[in-house]
């Protein structure tokens, strides 16, 4: 049984940072691609970034490139979003996922097969 369990989000002001964590089990940590996906309230899960299973390349959307860093580190399981200068727009539930098997890194969330519950980032303005 794989479980995600994701960390560290919350309210935040415009301008500042958050460092969400997700914590992987069940599964070959270092043998999967993993992402982080957000909704917001009303709209369609969509994907915020991406890391390949050697941690060597990374994705990232255009709303987030410059603003957020994923990372890995395979001996802890853990994948973390580094979130700086932060916008009220950035507001959601954010996902961690793993990839699929022989999924190496990927934007699409069909690509994912195992999901976290989630963590609620609010940016107020």
């Amino acid at each position: 049984q794989v479980q995600l369990a994701e960390s560290g989000g919350g309210l935040v002001q415009a301008g500042g940072s958050l460092r969400l964590s997700c914590t992987a089990s069940g599964r070959t940590f270092s043998s999967t691609a993993m992402g982080w996906f957000r909704q917001a309230p009303g709209k369609e899960r969509v994907f915020v970034a991406a890391i390949h299973q050697s941690g060597g390349s990374t994705y990232y959307a255009g709303s987030v490139k410059g603003r957020f860093t994923i990372s890995r580190d395979n001996a802890k399981n853990m994948v973390i979003l580094q979130m700086n200068s932060l916008k009220p727009e950035d507001t959601a539930v954010y996902f961690c996922a793993t990839g699929r098997d022989n999924i190496l890194i990927s934007r699409m969330s069909y690509d994912y097969d195992y999901w976290g519950q989630g963590t609620q980032v609010t940016v107020s303005s």
